[in-house]
């Protein structure tokens, strides 16, 4: 099996022991060269002391396949042996472990070389040997090579493992960067048509007369185009961070010691970054070109819209992007979440200190067990199950956002009946619906504190 520098040094440290501290006039540590289930595991020699004691790699000897001859061998090898010859380290006929085994059943009593195998959890991984000429070994000593060929054992588990993190790094490394490469693709592929929605939006806009009708749809095409584009400005910084590496570890040659690559933050321009500038913003400003959208789409839909916005609104402390965002996820889940026929309301009011705004839909509702979890990145709940389409992101961004802003959102199903506007002709319906509310701070009163302190 292939084994790094450390381990290789760690084996001649210890074989080195057993003749400095034990007396050994000669020891190797052989490990096996490919593990496979029912086939006999041939070893090869590692490292050896004295290093002048040269093994030659065609030198093998041969472990029967099956874990009980294995662990028989090692009950009693370890109790050690006299062997009538050293073993050969210059021969190119193999070794069988099986004669060793023979050998050990004679009962012989002089114990002057002792032939170990390297054994984790029933897997045999390969042998160390040691022997002397001058005299037994004692129980002590035996006990002592007992360590020291656990100890490799451990090693030997620990730097395969070592091997295969490294391996499976560098696999996902190369699997990051080919998705790096396709989403480079795609967006370089999506930045053209979207250059063209643009500028076909500005041309339509530009023959329209003010009167015409279709106008206020032209200037919410280039509107949601510039959006796009924003969105897909941040997206290019996003995923432009090639020092960002949250798996691999930067080894110094030099100094041998790890230190963890630290990892930047993202740009403050991405809305779901760690931080976000604030600012008094104005929900009416944010509000009304979501609206226009809205309306266009509940129109295809067959569904009702209304809002219900003061004109004396006071200013939130927010960040206007993010709260653009927010918004846009709720009501397009208000939506595509309410069947032909239904009506979405969205109403916004000053309380104290906080701005309050709504969003309530007509539907079926949100299953209770589903309403712990709808926060969630990639949670959908019940409605994976339909054909609604949906990654389970708008709701988790938006409480992201949210928090950042330092606001609340929290989501009421049966809806809430003071999220309805309400009026003689326009009762509140009896389906179960839904009310998502965001609280905001307002942006005066969080300058005289500020100012206070």
């Amino acid at each position: 099996m292939p084994t790094s520098s450390e381990f290789v040094e760690l084996c001649r440290s210890q074989v080195a022991l057993l003749t400095q501290v034990l007396g050994a006039s000669l020891s190797a540590v052989y490990l096996t060269e490919e593990l496979v289930e029912g086939a006999e595991a041939q070893i090869v020699p590692i490292a050896t002391y004295p290093e002048s004691v040269a093994l030659e790699k065609s030198s093998r000897f041969v472990l029967p396949p099956g874990s009980d001859v294995a662990a028989a061998n090692s009950r009693q090898i370890s109790a050690g042996v006299r062997v009538d010859e050293p073993l050969s380290t210059d021969s190119d006929e193999p070794i069988d472990a099986s004669a060793v085994s023979q050998r050990l059943k004679g009962g012989l009593v002089e114990q002057r070389q002792v032939v170990l195998p390297l054994v984790h959890e029933g897997m045999v991984l390969g042998l160390l040997v040691t022997e002397r000429s001058d005299r037994p070994w004692t129980t002590w000593e035996r006990s002592q090579i007992e360590r020291v060929a656990a100890t490799i054992a451990l090693a030997c588990v620990m730097d395969q493992r070592a091997q295969w993190l490294d391996q499976t790094r560098h696999e996902q490394r190369l699997l990051q960067n080919e998705q790096h490469d396709v989403l480079d693709n795609l967006l370089h592929q999506f930045k053209n048509p979207l250059t063209a929605l643009r500028t076909f939006g500005k041309l339509l806009l530009r023959r329209l007369r003010p009167e015409d009708s279709n106008r206020e749809v032209a200037t919410s095409i280039v509107r949601e185009s510039d959006r796009l584009q924003d969105l897909l400005q941040q997206f290019d910084r996003a995923i432009d961070l090639e020092d960002v590496d949250l798996i691999s570890v930067e080894i110094d040659q030099e100094s041998q010691s790890a230190k963890s690559r630290p990892i930047p933050l993202l740009p403050a321009g991405v809305l779901t970054g760690s931080s976000l500038t604030l600012e008094a913003c104005s929900v009416t400003d944010i509000l009304q070109p979501l609206l226009s959208s809205a309306e266009a789409i509940a129109q295809e839909e067959e569904l009702s819209i209304r809002a219900l916005i003061p004109t004396n609104l006071p200013l939130v402390w927010a960040n206007c992007g993010a709260l653009r965002e927010v918004l846009s996820n709720l009501i397009d889940n208000a939506l595509k979440y309410t069947s032909p026929g239904g009506q979405v309301h969205i109403r916004v009011n000053a309380l104290d200190d906080r701005v309050i705004l709504r969003v309530t839909n007509t539907g079926q509702g949100i299953p209770p067990q589903d309403l712990l979890h709808l926060f969630e990145r990639h949670y959908r709940g019940m409605q994976a199950m339909t054909e609604i389409p949906g990654t389970g992101l708008g709701l988790a961004i938006a409480r992201r956002l949210v928090e950042q802003m330092h606001g609340e959102i929290e989501v009421f199903s049966p809806m809430q009946n003071d999220g309805w506007i309400s009026e003689d002709s326009d009762q509140p319906p009896k389906e179960p619906g839904a009310t998502f509310v965001v609280k905001l701070a307002v942006a005066e009163v969080r300058d005289e504190t500020a100012q206070d302190a």
